[in-house]
């Protein structure tokens, strides 16, 4: 017999359809359903609530393998799926993350197609691999962001067994996991919870109706949120999540549920004897969110960084609109570098608000910080979905590089970002509804028209084009400037790992040196400055020492360093 069990206080009377066979449920008193019911190991099964004879899936479903609309199937991993029983875990502080699209990153766009391209992800120097979502979502190829069955894995990359090949994989390579998570909103295509129970609030963010955390009832809706996020590190031996834009969930009770997620990760790691992180996307700028729970704070591991990545990009690149709009000085790109927000209590013009919170830099190490000079979102949530390799000179995307990962923060890659791609990463989506597929693509056109784009321009997310267009191109890798550029980027990364003095999380022992007028930049790490030049025309930078590395050729002359344009060296003092 196999106990099923489904929470669903909303409808009066809830039957378990196992296999097209009806069962009832006995309700337990306390918004639970459950049946004792002879069942395969690979049953498919769902429920039937009230008089409507839909079969919906079950809200924790292992498995959909016919799409979210439809029945659940029962799962468990082969006996013999995992050899990674040596594993012992990465931490992400310091290390270099490579954020990837499961359905981009190759051309079959598949789990084990991923497989086969690790070996590059090792040459190149990467530490942790970052999977955008893979729980379950409505069509066959999407971002992942507008999941609705979150304990299943989309079936179209290779479901619940392919996830378990690649991250046995990325482990015997010596390769950690982070799995990105969505817990802040539900997707419109197959989202039936809230025909189950209140898993949605009053309230809404930009991406939909929020998740009810705080609101009557909300305390089985917490545990659906963290016992969704230990399965992947429990189940599937993810190394941690990365959590989608933790800003969207308003929690107004005294125990955050971030905070409580934090105590049983954990709790989760120590019982499984590795280290298990937790990254949140916030674009709050607010330091609680990585103080350790002790003092006060989250207990989030680390957080990405969109000041790092702002004044990195308007200073290289001279883009200065929308949120750009404070960044694009040299000033601002040091001062970032420096305090690892920009933002600290600070007039924000894009905000119209003051906003972010000092970050305490003598107690909170920058490696709790990402650095980027790319991710899906600033890629992706461009108009037309250019990298700034379509834009930018390969001089240029060097500097990004070395600030990026010459800094002491964590560091993250976003997917063919260090061959210096030149595939879009396009917004895209096929949700199998009519209605939904044309509100879709004419709401991007209206959203894009509003900023002065010629709507004509912008890709239609649901033309399976536009898909095909976001995937990378693996042939460009050896050819010319591409293969100069990914050579740099594997003696970066080399470089960063082999040298202690790169690998000092202190902001307090960083020391950096500009000049606006000249456009030039020095990081200064210990033994090591990492002196860039921003502008088109060479300067002189008052460094010397030995050149370890550059983007081509520059000259120590006494002491100091000239620096052709757009250009970067790392230098090793005596």
């Amino acid at each position: 017999m196999v106990e099923f069990a489904v929470w669903a206080p909303r409808p009066e009377r809830v039957r378990l359809d196992v296999d097209g066979t009806l069962h009832p449920m006995v309700a337990s008193g306390d918004g639970w359903w459950r049946a004792d019911v002879d069942a395969r190991i690979d049953a498919r099964y769902g429920f039937v609530l009230d008089d409507d004879p839909k079969v919906l899936p079950d809200p924790r479903s292992p498995r959909q393998p016919e799409g979210v609309h439809e029945r659940s199937q029962r799962w468990r991993p082969a006996a013999d799926a995992w050899t990674d029983s040596d594993w012992a875990g990465r931490s992400i502080e310091g290390a270099v993350i490579y954020e990837l699209h499961v359905g981009t990153f190759t051309p079959a766009g598949t789990f084990d197609a991923a497989i086969d391209k690790l070996d590059h992800l090792i040459d190149l120097g990467v530490d942790v691999v970052e999977l955008m979502p893979v729980n379950a979502f409505g069509g066959t190829h999407g971002w992942g962001y507008d999941g609705v069955l979150w304990y299943a894995v989309h079936e179209p990359y290779g479901g619940p067994d392919g996830l378990i090949r690649l991250i046995d994989a990325c482990h015997r390579r010596g390769l950690g996991v982070l799995i990105d998570a969505v817990f802040n909103h539900l997707g419109p295509s197959g989202n039936y919870l809230p025909r189950f129970g209140p898993y949605l609030s009053s309230g809404s963010n930009p991406w939909g109706e929020s998740i009810n955390i705080a609101d009557a009832d909300a305390d089985e809706v917490r545990r659906y949120i963290i016992d969704c996020a230990l399965r992947w590190m429990r189940e599937f031996h993810a190394d941690g999540l990365r959590l989608d834009a933790v800003h969207a969930l308003v929690d107004t009770t005294a125990f955050h549920i971030l905070e409580e997620l934090s105590a049983e990760t954990d709790a989760l790691s120590a019982e499984l004897g590795r280290p298990l992180s937790l990254i949140a996307e916030s674009d709050m700028n607010d330091p609680r969110l990585i103080t350790p729970r002790e003092r006060g704070g989250l207990g989030m591991t680390a957080q990405w960084d969109d000041d790092i990545h702002h004044a990195i990009h308007s200073a290289v690149s001279g883009e200065t609109q929308g949120y750009y709009g404070d960044f694009g000085s040299i000033e601002t790109l040091a001062q970032t570098l420096r305090n690892g927000y920009f933002h600290a209590g600070t007039y924000s013009s894009f905000r119209h608000r003051r906003h972010g919170r000092p970050l305490d830099t003598s107690s909170i190490p920058a490696t709790r910080l990402l650095a980027y000079t790319l991710t899906h979102d600033q890629v992706g949530n461009r108009a037309v979905g250019d990298r700034p390799s379509q834009n930018l000179q390969p001089g240029q995307l060097a500097v990004k590089a070395a600030l990026a990962l010459g800094s002491p923060y964590t560091a993250m890659l976003f997917m063919g970002e260090e061959w210096a791609s030149s595939s879009p990463f396009q917004f895209f989506s096929s949700h199998p509804e009519p209605e939904l597929a044309r509100a879709t693509a004419e709401g991007r056109k209206a959203e894009f028209a509003e900023h002065g784009w010629d709507a004509d321009e912008i890709p239609d997310p649901q033309d399976p084009e536009t898909f095909l267009r976001s995937k990378l191109n693996w042939d460009e890798v050896a050819d010319g400037d591409h293969a100069r550029m990914l050579a740099v980027y594997r003696d970066l990364i080399a470089l960063r790992h082999r040298e202690p003095d790169l690998a000092d999380p202190w902001l307090d022992h960083l020391r950096v040196d500009y000049d606006e007028e000249q456009r030039w930049l020095v990081m200064h790490r210990g033994a090591f400055a990492v002196a860039c030049n921003l502008g088109a025309e060479p300067v002189t930078v008052p460094v010397t020492g030995e050149v370890v590395l550059s983007w081509d050729e520059p000259a120590v002359e006494g002491e100091a360093t000239r620096l052709p344009g757009h250009s970067f060296a790392v230098l090793r003092s005596a």
